[in-house]
């Protein structure tokens, strides 16, 4: 018979060994992607594939970089835009989350309802309507019309979620400033802003993370080469006319992703930095 510390000792072995299944299992996808830009392309074809490169060579990645200009337009056109719509995102979720947060009158449940239920829809039920009315307003083929497309299908989520942050802090932190003589504005953004950074940094990975990898919106509404974005970019110019060459197109999807790796490692720190802080007061 086991006694209780080897029970105790086996299950946390257990518990852990299939967390770790669970995480390979999640990984090896971008594993995958990894080492199949290690390999030629003739490797890369080979069956049964083959875990590891037999000779890792980063030939993808100097043609890449040397002969694919095309993916370096796309990845500048979705910098820009996913830059710029979480900009506006997050400006304007501060303003109506506090506005929601704070000014409180009887239709208030009713416009968290409103914004909710328009989260229900999906985007492919609104993209004809969409694409009509952005090229009656002469907004097709521009950033201007792919960023309020974007922007307007991200703030309803980012409006109720700030608003939630702004619940958290104390109002008579505001009522003290209103006293000391503080307006409205210089109030929010000198007391309350800095209490919920956590809240802000959240909408704004969440608003340049959906931004980036949005496909509908830039497929729909973007049909010139020159402002495609990358998801779009990719999908028509390499896994159409160059499927075959499958270095390359794994080389990309890295290169692509470095973006969405460095707000994991370098703002989500940032995010429970901010979190372990407590408002005094």
């Amino acid at each position: 018979m086991m006694n209780r510390k080897t029970k105790k000792r086996l299950g946390k072995v257990a518990k852990y060994g299939i967390l770790a299944l669970i995480l390979a299992f999640l990984l090896f996808p971008l594993y995958w992607v990894i080492i199949t830009s290690l390999k030629t392309n003739a490797e890369s074809y080979l069956y049964p594939p083959t875990f590891f490169p037999h000779s890792p060579t980063f030939q993808a990645y100097v043609d890449l970089f040397t002969k694919n200009n095309d993916f370096f337009i796309y990845f500048k056109n979705n910098f820009i835009v996913a830059t710029i719509s979480s900009a506006i995102v997050c400006f304007i979720a501060v303003f109506a989350g506090y506005a929601l947060s704070r000014i409180k009158i009887k239709w208030n449940k009713w416009v968290i309802a409103t914004l909710m239920f328009s989260q229900m829809f999906p985007v492919v039920s609104r993209l004809i309507s969409l694409y009509s009315l952005m090229g009656t307003v002469g907004l097709l083929n521009t950033y201007t019309g792919l960023i309020l497309a974007i922007t307007a299908a991200q703030i309803p989520f980012a409006i109720t979620l700030m608003a939630s942050f702004f619940d958290s802090v104390p109002v008579s932190l505001e009522e003290a400033a209103f006293v000391d003589g503080a307006g409205r504005v210089r109030t929010l953004f000198q007391v309350v802003v800095p209490l919920i950074v956590p809240g802000l940094l959240a909408v704004g990975i969440y608003s340049f993370l959906m931004t980036w990898d949005d496909y509908l919106h830039a497929s729909t509404l973007i049909q010139n080469d020159a402002l495609r974005t990358l998801s779009i970019g990719v999908n028509l110019r390499y896994l159409g006319e160059m499927s075959y060459d499958w270095s390359l197109v794994n080389s990309i999807s890295v290169v692509g992703t470095l973006p969405i790796v460095f707000i994991f490692f370098f703002f989500f720190p940032l995010l429970f930095l901010f979190s372990s802080r407590q408002p005094v007061g």
